[in-house]
């Protein structure tokens, strides 16, 4: 029976939830399965979103079929040709011969490798910048290579400002559901799995990613539809945030991961202690038994935390198998910037020490404290002592916060204001026949019988001379969901030089007929002007509330949220490279001169498919 969900308009969620599936790629545990997304456009063309795995390829045909109701499937977009997202292409084209498959020139080459029917008589082929047009839709196409496969590419809906993001911003998961990240609590109850499911699947390709969200930076959009886990399409800036600092391998928090291997608990003993240390320290720990926990989750904290500590026992004269592994796999998915402790066992020849950091000195950036702590079998005082001096380095290689000292008499510092709690809303006013708003952050109730609230304007806003004037004003209480558009629309351009009305959707207008925001705002609130302060730079109005409406149950939003969520980071300068950069897949190769027998270590092309950063 079919199962699908409205994603927006004439857009629907048709994918399948798989919780049977124990390991993702034959590798990665998932204990609470994985969505596997596709999406259905009902437009004057009707256009598929990718496919699906072959274990929920029933509901998804099924889903199809009901929503298309007789129509005609016209176009499939494939971003990505990983078999989890197109192994239901064939019986697709079966069912759907007259349908034509859009993708660039790398898939259709994959589509090659993968399936036997025709593709030249279906391929609509697409490349950086094209678009392509349904009806009332526009697509555009992103090249998005090795996000994680070579061929990967994204589309931008400039109609509905959607992003199709294809493996990119998807989390371990089956959808239980709530197909929206807003309709559960992502940071605190999925977080971990985004992460889990970034680092392993992408995250040795933070370059790539970077290019990605640079990309992604030019374009307005208001909801990003992956092809694993919930749909975003709000506080996206939370989501990004964490992408942008993954793929920068900057840690998110100050912290250790302890990862240790040990035969006989000896090992673990030091972990323990080693721990136990930290945190009479203030140091956060998180503590693994690398033959125990998956190595993606210690990955997956790797990423997160700062400092990682290594404690392995010998074996065979090298490193503890697990440990060998989980290392291995650290450095094959790029791990760097980070400060790393090393503690070694060993009942006659301890070397595993050594061999681990010689390992992971291949990655980049790299801090290895010098306070290694060598155990002959199990810990004695002088190890003790030992772990105990590396407790301290840590900690005092640990980012400082600032301390905190008595202001001078007099002293006012600024910053100190932000302290205050500030909403954000937009101001509104009328005067003839001209309508004109802007951003303020400073309204609040003056007194409840008679109703009244103030309003604090600057001088040189054109809404304060047109209050001033007519005495009549209107406050829209924007919400956590306003994007930048609405600060940037009210708040970064004057009224005096644009119409900041002109190409509004709808007219809404209070009894008074002044304008007001319905769209972002949960409550509008009229005001009839009974007093004025002059404040020198700004006009306190205190009003009498004449009408007050609640627009939504939405969060209102405030001056610190738009700051931590809304309002764009500044980037750091790109760090200059010197090197050659992979013209299939987008590697780069660090250095003043390119071996002529080098071969991309992503794509495996020779050194004649690079050109110069």
């Amino acid at each position: 029976m079919y199962c699908y969900r409205k994603v927006k308009d004439d857009l629907y969620w048709v994918g399948g939830n798989d919780r049977r599936l124990a390991l993702f790629e034959g590798v990665y545990s998932v204990p609470d399965g994985v969505s596997y997304n596709s999406y259905l456009l009902l437009d004057e063309k009707t256009v598929l979103f990718d496919t699906v795995d072959h274990a929920v390829e029933k509901v998804f045909f099924e889903n199809i079929e009901h929503l298309l109701a007789g129509r005609k499937l016209d176009y499939v977009v494939v971003h990505h040709m990983e078999p989890d997202h197109s192994a239901s292409l064939r019986e697709l084209v079966m069912r759907y011969p007259e349908v034509r498959i859009i993708c660039n020139a790398k898939i259709a080459a994959m589509i090659r490798q993968f399936f036997d029917f025709d593709i030249d008589s279906r391929a609509y082929l697409v490349g950086e910048g094209d678009t392509f047009s349904s009806g009332r839709h526009t697509l555009a196409f992103v090249m998005a290579p090795m996000v994680h496969w070579p061929e990967v590419m994204v589309s931008y809906d400039a109609t509905d400002k959607i992003l199709f993001s294809a493996d990119a911003f998807g989390t371990f998961g089956a959808l239980n559901g709530a197909l929206f990240a807003d309709e559960v609590d992502f940071m605190r109850d999925y977080l971990d799995e985004a992460r889990r499911y970034y680092t392993n699947i992408v995250g040795k390709y933070g370059t790539q990613v970077q290019a990605l969200l640079k990309k992604a930076a030019g374009l307005d959009i208001e909801m990003v539809c992956p092809l694993h886990g919930f749909v975003w399409r709000k506080n996206l800036g939370d989501f990004i945030e964490k992408y942008d600092k993954w793929s920068r391998y900057e840690p998110e928090e100050k912290g250790v991961v302890i990862a240790y291997a040990s035969v006989y608990g000896n090992t673990a003993n030091a972990a323990d202690i080693l721990a136990l240390r930290l945190r009479e320290l203030g140091v956060k720990t998180a503590v693994y038994d690398v033959s125990v926990t998956p190595a993606s989750e210690i990955i997956a904290a790797a990423f997160k935390w700062s400092h990682l500590v290594f404690a392995s026992t010998t074996y065979n004269a090298g490193i503890f198998v697990t440990m060998e592994a989980l290392i291995s796999d650290l450095a094959a998915h790029n791990i760097q910037n980070r400060t790393v402790g090393i503690i070694e066992n060993g009942s006659w020849a301890p070397t595993s020490g050594g061999l681990m950091r010689a390992a992971l000195e291949k990655c980049k950036s790299m801090t290895f404290l010098e306070n290694k702590v060598s155990l002959r079998s199990s810990v004695k005082d002088k190890d003790y002592e030992d772990l105990l001096a590396l407790a301290q380095a840590i900690a005092d290689s640990m980012p400082k916060a600032p301390v905190h000292t008595v202001p001078a008499a007099g002293h006012v510092d600024a910053n100190a204001l932000f302290r205050l709690s500030y909403g954000l809303f937009v101001l509104t006013a009328r005067e003839g026949d001209r309508d004109n708003g802007c951003i303020i952050n400073t309204a609040a109730q003056v007194t409840d019988s008679p109703k009244r609230i103030s309003v604090t304007v600057n001088k040189a806003n054109l809404t304060h001379d047109m209050i001033l004037n007519t005495g009549v004003f209107n406050l829209s209480v924007l919400t956590t969901d306003a994007p930048m558009k609405v600060y940037e629309h009210f708040g970064f351009a004057s009224g005096r030089d644009a119409d900041k009305f002109a190409g509004c959707e709808t007219t809404l207008r209070t009894a008074n007929g002044v304008r007001y925001v319905g769209k972002y705002a949960n409550a509008v609130i009229s005001g009839h002007v009974v007093e004025k302060v002059d404040c020198g730079t700004h006009t306190i109005f205190i009003a009498d509330v004449t009408e007050a409406s609640v627009l939504s149950d939405a969060e209102s939003v405030t001056y610190q949220y738009y700051f931590d969520h809304v309002k764009p980071k500044k980037q750091p300068a790109p760090e200059k490279k010197k090197g050659f950069v992979c013209k299939i897949c987008g590697y780069v190769y660090e250095g003043d001169e390119l071996p002529e027998d080098f071969v991309c270590p992503l794509c495996k092309h020779g050194a004649a498919d690079f050109e110069r950063l």
